[in-house]
């Protein structure tokens, strides 16, 4: 089998002004199936987990990729196969995490703390998927060809 693997570029640098809202801890890009597009940490944290490297944002991004697809799930089950899914929102004792669609194929989540405004959040998320919806977006994979 021969091919090229294609590295993707890192799309992190655009999550920056998420990572500058107060509260913010994290913020990932996800590709629709589970492919780390970018992710940023705010500066100077605390806690558990004061960056995201590349392999804790990987897993990361395997995660929101499976909670995105168990809400396209849910929300077929229950309101029909072409209902859309919009935003999730985690909560736990630490904080939030939400995740919205980002354009073709890609999805945005951001990690709070319990302090946030989470409101404030999820409205510079859509901001933000608005400016550059199509730098967060991923084409389709080519299929296989027979050969491979």
């Amino acid at each position: 089998m021969t091919g090229a693997v294609t590295r993707l570029p890192d799309l992190g640098w655009m999550l920056r002004p998420l990572t500058e809202i107060p509260g913010v801890r994290h913020a990932v890009v996800v590709s629709e199936d589970g492919l780390r597009l970018g992710h940023d940490s705010a500066e100077n944290l605390t806690g558990p987990v004061t960056r995201l490297g590349v392999p804790e944002a990987e897993s990361l991004s395997a995660a929101c990729a499976a909670m995105t697809m168990t809400g396209r799930s849910t929300a077929a089950l229950l309101f029909g196969g072409g209902a859309g899914v919009r935003q999730l929102m985690l909560e736990s004792e630490h904080g939030f995490v939400l995740f919205t669609h980002a354009g073709a194929g890609a999805h945005l989540a951001v990690a709070t703390d319990t302090e946030a405004d989470v409101g404030l959040v999820a409205q510079q998320m859509q901001v933000l998927v608005a400016k550059i919806g199509a730098h967060l977006s991923t084409q389709p994979r080519e299929p296989a060809s027979p050969s491979s």
